[in-house]
């Protein structure tokens, strides 16, 4: 395994940034170990998985959790109000650092990840092979 550190700021994609530090850097596979920050336009697929919605508000990153396949990604996000209440799902594009991201990322060196069809779920899937 090898870990990866990664800043983010003001404006940047999240979603977008990790996929392309992921392709910059060649990591086949990967996880999110940690993420702490805060966005804005936070745009998530909501639990029916079938539901875009943008919350055009500021928000604390609670939680950040998922997988990376040769850049792309499945990912979750939990995020709070200025009242403490939390939103989450699955992170889309057009999610935005407000301050700052810290994220670490764990390059999984054992495994290939890749991602295919599955027409069980009607989503590309996470296939694991191990070297």
């Amino acid at each position: 395994m090898k870990e990866h550190a990664i800043r983010l700021t003001y404006g940047q994609d999240l979603k977008k940034e990790i996929e392309s530090y992921c392709i910059s850097n060649k990591i086949q596979s990967a996880c999110i170990v940690t993420c702490v920050g805060c966005v804005y336009d936070c745009h998530l697929r909501l639990a029916d998985g079938v539901t875009k919605k943008k919350f055009d508000n500021h928000y604390e990153i609670v939680s950040l959790t998922g997988t990376i396949a040769n850049g792309q990604s499945h990912l979750h996000i939990s995020c709070s109000d200025i009242n403490g209440a939390c939103i989450g799902g699955h992170l889309l594009e057009e999610t935005h650092i407000n301050t700052t991201a810290e994220l670490v990322l764990m390059e999984l060196e054992d495994f290939n990840f890749s991602r295919s069809f599955d027409s069980n779920t009607g989503y590309d899937e996470l296939v694991i092979k191990h070297k």
